[in-house]
């Protein structure tokens, strides 16, 4: 994967702009949920969560990536860890931020999903809402989101010792990736798969609650509607704020889905023995960018 200096270039002010984003945005974000007390709430609670997520990816994986390509623009060669594996060093950067960017990833689809049964309650069932979703339940299934993704990112290296993590030159992060051996074991290729697996498993749930959530919003607005010409009302439908917020989490489920799909193409591809160079770089990338998006979208769809 062979790159002129002006596009060496370019990506580094990509990711320049791209930490800049994350991290503006997101403290942006915590800033909100934890200065107003209005969103001491168990939706603000989550959205904190995913802000902290984002966050760690702006503050580890993409800097790492900058100071390689600078590196390598400087000195014409990477650093001298990118060229070997976390096998064959003592202590290899790629150790702590390989599990940061996959364990952070999986926090995002967790904690949405977790907003979006959040939502789905509020629409569906708006009188229990408030005693079947307490901040305290909240807090305890974040903290079990963030033990569950984390052991998740590292456990294809206590669970093979055929995987191992390494800086790879084509999408110019830490990916994981075969140790000495020079074909994928049964046992590491079922273990990388986990990672599309889970992540998919869990985007389809949400979109599938999303959909029926959707559905009960339409009903509600055509009940709305007619409510409103015979001047009755009805204290059992979701709030106005309950559907807005539902629709909000919607977007971020179809943002965060079209980021992570090139990844799980890439990686099914990868364990069949497809290198896919340059596309590897545009997958990791697209998903990076996610990271950014969330306060996007919160800005455009719920401007409060």
């Amino acid at each position: 994967c062979c790159c002129t200096m002006a596009n060496r270039i370019f990506m580094v002010v990509f990711m320049l702009l791209l930490i800049f984003a994350t991290l503006f945005g997101n403290f942006v974000t915590l800033a909100v949920v934890f200065g107003t007390k209005v969103f001491h709430t168990p939706q603000g609670y989550l959205k904190a969560s995913l802000a902290v997520a984002d966050l760690a990816v702006g503050i580890f994986v993409v800097p790492l990536s900058v100071y390689a390509e600078i590196h390598l623009m400087v000195t014409e060669s990477g650093p001298e860890w990118t060229l070997y594996n976390s096998q064959l060093v003592s202590f290899h950067p790629c150790n702590i931020i390989g599990p940061i960017f996959a364990g952070c990833t999986f926090v995002s689809i967790t904690t949405i999903f977790l907003l979006t049964i959040e939502r789905s309650i509020a629409v569906l069932r708006p009188l229990h809402k408030d005693s079947v979703i307490t901040r305290k339940r909240t807090t305890i299934l974040i903290v079990l989101s963030w033990v569950g993704s984390f052991f998740l990112a590292v456990s294809p290296m206590v669970f093979s010792r055929e995987i191992a993590l390494e800086y790879n030159s084509c999408s110019r992060m830490c990916n994981y990736a075969l140790g000495a051996i020079g074909e994928f074991p049964t046992q590491a290729w079922n273990i990388l798969l986990l990672f599309p697996a889970f992540d998919f498993t869990l985007l389809g749930g949400t979109v599938v609650i999303n959909i029926i959530s959707l559905s009960s919003i339409r009903q509600h607005s055509k009940r709305r509607k007619t409510l409103a010409e015979t001047e009755c009302h009805n204290t059992s439908n979701p709030t106005f704020s309950d559907i807005k917020a539902a629709k909000t989490i919607g977007t971020l489920t179809v943002a965060f889905t079209a980021s992570f799909t090139p990844i799980a193409v890439f990686v099914v591809g990868n364990v069949l023995g497809n290198e896919w160079c340059n596309f590897s770089f545009f997958a990791f990338w697209i998903l990076a960018t996610n990271s950014c998006w969330n306060v996007i979208i919160y800005s455009v769809r719920d401007q409060k």
